[in-house]
């Protein structure tokens, strides 16, 4: 995929758990977790809005454009 997602990086920078963001946001954590592993498809704006708020982000902390092969 050429989107890295940089949420796991983020959380951590952060001390801040996957479940305590799901709970902050109010989002299920098993739609985060999808989006962590970088398995999502797309993201509402809504929602990367909710997680930048709560983790005091812009979204280009959160999101990453790599050319198709590269890590």
């Amino acid at each position: 995929m050429a989107i890295i997602v940089n949420l796991d990086a983020v959380l951590h920078d952060r001390r801040m758990t996957l479940t305590e963001l799901a709970d902050r946001i109010g989002i299920a954590l098993a739609n985060l977790s999808i989006l962590k592993t970088g398995k999502a498809r797309a993201i509402r704006f809504s929602t990367l809005e909710a997680i930048c708020e709560a983790l005091e982000c812009q979204p280009g902390d959160l999101l990453e454009f790599s050319p198709e092969g590269e890590p």
